[in-house]
C-alpha cells in the first residue's frame, strides 16, 4: 500500500497476555478492589485512552462487573502497569498521568444504563479527579460540573530527576483553558502525595475558544479562538519551569461557528455525546523539524458529491485550496476526510475515492504533489479506518488499537512510477520517493533503472535533469537547515513577530524571515559559473591566461572533489571515466565548488566553514557520481566491453544505445551547465565516431553535441590507418580543433595532410613577429630583375630567423614529418600566395 503503517504498540498482542495473567491471578485469589475483576474475553470493552510525551500508552477496560481499570504501557521498557481501578460503573473522558507514575488525571461521566442512579456528586455531569496512585491513596476531586473536561499533564523536558511540582492543562466544554500547580512531597521513602492538596494553585491561560491541539511530543498547544467573527490561530508553548509563552497569533481565512467545539489528540473517547462534536469542521496542525507550520482544514460537508479542503503553508506565507467530486459514494467506506503527516509531505485522502500527497517543503511546484483518483489501485490499498494523527509520523488507530508510524511506502510508489503514464504523476512520484531517504544506493539504482527504460517518455520536462538535481538536492538537505532555499531541488523551478527562541521556533522563524524579506531567487545557480568558465576557456585558446595561482586553486577545487568520489565509491567502474586530465571539465567542476562555497557562506549564517566546505564537495560528488551511475546501469544492461572503445571495430546495437543515453545525459547538464566527469567527452566521441555516418558526426560536432578531446582524437589518429574513407576523417576532425591542440595532432598522423599543416604553421609563427629589415642589410638591390620577391630571397629571410634564435625557432619536428616535404611544401604556400 502507498502508507506504510509500523506497528509501535498493538492492545491485542502487548496488553491482552499480561492482562490475562493478572485476570487469572486476581480470579484466583479471590481479590477484589485492589486489581482488575474478570474480563469475560469481552476484548471490546479494552481500548486506547491517550498517549504521552514519552510515549507511554494510557488503557482502559471495564471487567464484568462494570469496574474501570487504567492500565499503562512503559514504551521503553515495554511493560505494563496497573494504575487504579474505580468500582463504579462509570465511563472515562479523558486520562493523564504524569512522568513520574505518581498522579492520575481523569474525567469520568455517568455510564448510559436505564435505571441506574447517578454515582457521581449530585447535580454534576462530569467529575475530575486527581489521585495520588504511588502508592494508591487519597482522591481529590478537582472539578464536579455539567460539562466534559479533559486532562492532560505537562512533560517537561527533563528526564532524569523527579519533579517537585506538576503541572496540568484541564480544558473545559464551555470553552476555557486552565493549568494547575500541583506540588508533592516524598513521605515515608518513596510515597508520593499532593502537598496542600485543598489549595491548588491554578491560572487560565485560554478562554472562548472554538478548537484546540495537543502536541504531546513539543508541548505546544495550539487553538482557535474568535474576535469579530475572525479565526485567530494561537500557539502556546510550555517550558520545564512553569512558565509559558503565546508565540504567535495568525489570521485564518476561514468560517467558524461560535457554537461549535473541537478537540484534536486530547485523549481518544468513544462517548456517543462526543459524536456531536466530530460532525464539525476537521482542522489539524503540522509541524516538522525543518520548521514548516501547515494547518490543514475542511468544512463540515453538506454533500457527498464533492468535497473541498484547505492547507494552510504557514513557513511559505501562502495557502492553497482544493475541491475534488467524489462520484458514487459507499457509506460503509466514508466516514470523513483523513489528514496524515508524514514528514515532509501531508496527505490528505478519503477511503474509495482520492489520495492527496502533498509536497510541504516546495508546495510553490504542483507538479510535486501526486493527486489520486478513485480510478487508481493506490485509492484500494489505503487504511479504511480512521487514523488519529499525533506528532510527527506517529498515527493512532482507535479502532484497531495500535499505535503506528507512517510512512510513504518507498517500494510501493516505485513499482507505481514504473506504470505511470502520466508526466505529472511521474514528477511527484520521482521527488517523493527520493525524499524517503532509505537505502539511496540501490534506491537511485533502481530510478536510474526506470529512467533507462522511459529516456524519451517525459515530454514536459528532462528525467535525467531532474533526477541529478533532485537526488543531490535530498543527499544534502538533511545536513542543515535552509538547504531548501539555497541549493535547486528541481530543473523546472500575514503573520505577527515570532520571539526568538531556539530550536523549532528558530527554524520557523528563518522561514518566515525568507518569506517576508527575502529576494524570490536565492536558490544556487551556474550562471557565474557559465560566464566563468567561458571567460577562462577564451584565454586559453587565445595564450592569454590569467595568474597562475588563480588557475590553480580551481584544479584543485576539482581535485579534491574527484578524490572525495573516489573515497566515496571503492568499487571498480566499468566505465572508462576519471582516467584522462580534461581541463576544462575539471575547470569546470572546480569553479562550482568555488561558487556554491562562497553561495553557502554568504547564506548560511552559524554554520561552520569546514562544515560547508565539505557539503560542498559531497553535493558536487553526488552530482558526478549520480551521472556515473547512469552511465554505468547502461553499460551493465547492454553488456559492452573493453573492445568497444576501439575505432577499427563495427558498432554494436547496444553502442548505439549508450551513445544515445550519453547524448541525453549531455543535454541534460549543459541546460543547467553542470561539469561531467572527466573522460566522458573522450568516451562520447569514440562512441561517436563509431555509431554516426560522418556527415551527421561533424554535424554533432559543429554543434557542440560532440566535443573533440585531445585523448579522443589521438587515438583516432593512432588506430585508424590512412584509407581514402579515414583520411577524409581525420582531414574534418583536423580542421575542428583549436589551433594549439591541431598542431599537437598533426604530428601524430604521417601524411602529407598533415605534413603541409605542419609547414604553414612553422612558417607563419616565423613571420608572425618579423621586423622587416632594409633592402641594402640583406641583399643589394641590383640584383632583383623581376617586379615580385624571389622565391630564393623568401628562403633567405626564413634561414635568416631562424639563425638568429635557434633555440626559440627551431622546428619542432616529429618522426612523423618529412622535412624535405616541409620545405617544398613552404614554398609552394608562399608562391600560391603571391599568385605565382
Amino acid at each position: 500500500m502507498a502508507l506504510r503503517l509500523i506497528a509501535d504498540f498493538d492492545l491485542e498482542k502487548d496488553v491482552l497476555p499480561w492482562l490475562r495473567v493478572q485476570l487469572a491471578a486476581s480470579a484466583a485469589a479471590g481479590a477484589r478492589g485492589g486489581g482488575p475483576g474478570v474480563l469475560e474475553n469481552n476484548y471490546e470493552c479494552l481500548r486506547v485512552l491517550n498517549v504521552e510525551q514519552n510515549r507511554n500508552i494510557i488503557y482502559t477496560y471495564k471487567d464484568n462487573k462494570g469496574n474501570v481499570f487504567f492500565g499503562l504501557y512503559d514504551y521503553q521498557t515495554k511493560q505494563n502497569e496497573h494504575l487504579y481501578t474505580f468500582e463504579k460503573d462509570l465511563q472515562v473522558v479523558s486520562c493523564s498521568v504524569n512522568r513520574e507514575k505518581t498522579l492520575l488525571a481523569t474525567s469520568l461521566v455517568q455510564a448510559a444504563k436505564e435505571g441506574r442512579s447517578n454515582e457521581l456528586q449530585p447535580g454534576s455531569k462530569c467529575l475530575t479527579l486527581l489521585v495520588e496512585i504511588h502508592p494508591i491513596n487519597n482522591v481529590k476531586v478537582l472539578k464536579a460540573v455539567d460539562s466534559y473536561i479533559w486532562v492532560q499533564f505537562l512533560y517537561p523536558h527533563v528526564e532524569s530527576r523527579p519533579q517537585p511540582e506538576n503541572h496540568l492543562l484541564l480544558l473545559s466544554e464551555e470553552k476555557y483553558i486552565e493549568q494547575f500547580h500541583i506540588q508533592v512531597v516524598q513521605e515515608d521513602g518513596n510515597r508520593v502525595i499532593i502537598k496542600n492538596s485543598g489549595h491548588l494553585p491554578r491560572e487560565r491561560i485560554a478562554e472562548d475558544f472554538v478548537w484546540a491541539q495537543w502536541d504531546m511530543s513539543e508541548q505546544r498547544l495550539y487553538y482557535i479562538d474568535l474576535k469579530k467573527s475572525r479565526s485567530v490561530l494561537k500557539c502556546i508553548q510550555f517550558y520545564a519551569d512553569e512558565h509559558f509563552n503565546l508565540m504567535f497569533e495568525a489570521p485564518l481565512d476561514i468560517s467558524l461557528s461560535d457554537s461549535g467545539f473541537k478537540l484534536v489528540n486530547f485523549g481518544y473517547s468513544d462517548l456517543q455525546d462526543q459524536e456531536e462534536l466530530s460532525e464539525h469542521l476537521t482542522l489539524c496542525v503540522f509541524t516538522n523539524h525543518t520548521g514548516s507550520l501547515c494547518v490543514c482544514y475542511c468544512p463540515n460537508f453538506d454533500s457527498w458529491e464533492q468535497i473541498t479542503y484547505s492547507v494552510f503553508y504557514f513557513h511559505k506565507g501562502h495557502s492553497k485550496t482544493f475541491t475534488t467530486t467524489l462520484g458514487s459514494v459507499d457509506s460503509r467506506v466514508t466516514k470523513g476526510i483523513t489528514f496524515l503527516n508524514l514528514d515532509y509531505y501531508v496527505a490528505v485522502y478519503l477511503p474509495g475515492h482520492f489520495f492527496h500527497l502533498l509536497n510541504i517543503q516546495h508546495p510553490d511546484l504542483i507538479c510535486h504533489s501526486l493527486f489520486l483518483t478513485e480510478n487508481s489501485e493506490v485509492i484500494d490499498t489505503l487504511p479504511h479506518s480512521p487514523l488519529q494523527s499525533l506528532s510527527g509520523s506517529l498515527v493512532l488507530d482507535s479502532c484497531s488499537g495500535k499505535l503506528c508510524r507512517a510512512f510513504l511506502n518507498q517500494s510501493y510508489l516505485l513499482e507505481f512510477l514504473w506504470n505511470s503514464r502520466l508526466d505529472c504523476e511521474r514528477m511527484a512520484l520521482l521527488h517523493c520517493v527520493l525524499s524517503c531517504g532509505r537505502d539511496p544506493r540501490r534506491l537511485e539504482a533502481k530510478i536510474i533503472q526506470w529512467i533507462s527504460e522511459n529516456i524519451s517518455a517525459c515530454h514536459s520536462f528532462d528525467l535525467i535533469q531532474e533526477f541529478i538535481i533532485a537526488s543531490s538536492y535530498w543527499s544534502i538537505y538533511p545536513e542543515t537547515s535552509n538547504m531548501d532555499k539555497l541549493l535547486p531541488y528541481s530543473s523546472l523551478l500575514t503573520w505577527d513577530t515570532v520571539h526568538s527562541f531556539k530550536g523549532y521556533w528558530e527554524k520557523l522563524n528563518s522561514n518566515l524571515e525568507y518569506v517576508k524579506y527575502s529576494k524570490p531567487h536565492l536558490h544556487y545557480n551556474n550562471s557565474v559559473v557559465r560566464r566563468e568558465w567561458h571567460n577562462l576557456i577564451s584565454e586559453e585558446k587565445t595564450g592569454k591566461r590569467r595568474s597562475t595561482v588563480y588557475v590553480r586553486n580551481i584544479l584543485d577545487n576539482a581535485i579534491k572533489v574527484i578524490s572525495n568520489l573516489q573515497a566515496k565509491n571503492l568499487e571498480p567502474r566499468l566505465t572508462p571515466l576519471f582516467q584522462e586530465e580534461d581541463n576544462h571539465q575539471q575547470l569546470l567542476i572546480g569553479l562550482m565548488v568555488s561558487e556554491l562555497r562562497d553561495h553557502l557562506l554568504r547564506h548560511l549564517q552559524g554554520v561552520e566553514k569546514k562544515k560547508i566546505e565539505q557539503m560542498v564537495l559531497d553535493y558536487v560528488s553526488k552530482l558526478l557520481d549520480l551521472i556515473c551511475q547512469i552511465l554505468e546501469a547502461s553499460w551493465r544492461k547492454h553488456n559492452l566491453h573493453p573492445w568497444a572503445l576501439h575505432f577499427n571495430r563495427q558498432a554494436s546495437a547496444a553502442e548505439f544505445a549508450v551513445f544515445h543515453i550519453m547524448t541525453k545525459i549531455l543535454e541534460a547538464t549543459n541546460t543547467l551547465f553542470l561539469p561531467l566527469p572527466p573522460g566522458f567527452h573522450t568516451l562520447h566521441v569514440i562512441l561517436g565516431v563509431r555509431c554516426l555516418p560522418l556527415h551527421n558526426l561533424l554535424h554533432y560536432i559543429d554543434h557542440g553535441v560532440l566535443l573533440l578531446t585531445e585523448a579522443a582524437v589521438t587515438r583516432l589518429m593512432k588506430d585508424l590507418d590512412n584509407t581514402e574513407k579515414n583520411e577524409k576523417l581525420k582531414f574534418s576532425i583536423i580542421m575542428r580543433l583549436p589551433p594549439l591542440t591541431g598542431q599537437k595532432i598533426c604530428r601524430l598522423w604521417d601524411h602529407p595532410v598533415s605534413s603541409n599543416i605542419i609547414s604553414r604553421n612553422h612558417v607563419k609563427r616565423l613571420l608572425q613577429n618579423y621586423n622587416k629589415q632594409p633592402w641594402s642589410s640583406v641583399m643589394d638591390k641590383s640584383s632583383f630583375s623581376v617586379e615580385f620577391l624571389p622565391l630564393n630571397y623568401f628562403i633567405h629571410i626564413l634561414t635568416d630567423i631562424e639563425s638568429s634564435n635557434p633555440a626559440l625557432y627551431a622546428f619542432e619536428g616529429h618522426d612523423n614529418v618529412d622535412a624535405k616535404f616541409v620545405e617544398e611544401a613552404a614554398l609552394k604556400h608562399t608562391a600560391m600566395l603571391l599568385g605565382l
